[in-house]
């Protein structure tokens, strides 16, 4: 590629990142190198806060245990626990999405990286169809449940396509920091309940058989401002919005665990981690 041609795609950064090429591809013929880490830096700051819990529960493995991330969106989660060794299924309602998060697995060599379009309120008939019932080892479903009518069919077709043994990483808006509403009464792609609280998760589990490994919260205070100001730019340009708060990234990660520990300021999600009973009481 030649010299002119850099500059070229630099002065035209929204038409060369956002239209032809996506971040990685760019990274990948500046660097060489496939730099999923921006997959998680395209929206918000919540983003990178929910994958630096996942990497927390998700060692690395040589194992190819197998992985389904529900409600995947553009395929962040998704593709980075593949490069750390898993086989992953992606599951969203959104094509778009879906062929987006495919051509970025393909970036970075992703190839035991999979997405599949299905809406979670057939995830029972979709995964007979695709012979899902205890297969996999693990699955995350990542601020998902709060826009589900039936929170209590999800977690338990959750229950049912994980193997004795499987492990379920879910996160949600806290239900003292989530928005105040109006809550959508139908499924439109709002919240249709404020949030959760460790009770109200913990019904859930109990009602359909997990037994709870650990409750933890993520995205503290600098991490909430920054993303309600990225929501707000966004109305305007999400391209603007994202080079706005650019600079902001590092806050969070430097600054927002010392202030929840100091002033005790609450996250803006509840993580949990629920684990399949590998043997059965009965």
């Amino acid at each position: 590629m030649k010299i002119d041609n850099h500059f070229k795609y630099i002065i035209s950064y929204k038409t060369y990142f956002f239209k032809y090429l996506t971040v990685q591809q760019f990274t990948m013929r500046i660097l060489k190198s496939p730099f999923s880490f921006f997959t998680l830096i395209h929206g918000d700051t919540m983003v990178l806060d929910r994958w630096l819990w996942l990497k927390s529960r998700l060692p690395s493995t040589l194992n190819k245990e197998r992985l389904i991330d529900l409600g995947c969106g553009s395929g962040a989660f998704s593709i980075n626990s593949a490069l750390r060794g898993y086989n992953v299924v992606g599951l969203s309602y959104d094509a778009k999405n879906n062929y987006k998060a495919t051509q970025r697995a393909k970036d970075f060599s992703a190839l035991n990286c999979v997405f599949y379009t299905s809406d979670l309120n057939e995830l029972e008939s979709f995964s007979k169809t695709k012979n899902w019932l205890n297969t996999f080892d693990i699955c995350i479903n990542f601020e998902n449940i709060e826009h589900m009518l039936d929170d209590k069919k999800l977690i338990k077709n959750i229950f049912d396509i994980l193997k004795p043994g499987g492990r379920l990483l879910i996160t949600a808006p806290s239900h003292i920091c989530s928005d105040p509403g109006p809550f959508s009464i139908t499924e439109d792609g709002g919240h249709v309940r404020r949030g959760y609280s460790k009770v109200e998760m913990m019904e859930l589990f109990n009602l359909i058989g997990f037994e709870l490994e650990l409750q933890d919260s993520c995205s503290g205070f600098f991490s909430q401002k920054i993303t309600r100001i990225f929501g707000r730019l966004s109305v305007i340009n999400s391209y603007f919005a994202w080079l706005v708060i650019l600079p902001f990234r590092l806050l969070p990660l430097v600054f927002d665990p010392v202030i929840r520990f100091i002033f005790g300021y609450k996250d803006h999600s509840v993580c949990f981690e629920a684990i399949k009973p590998r043997l059965n009481s009965k």
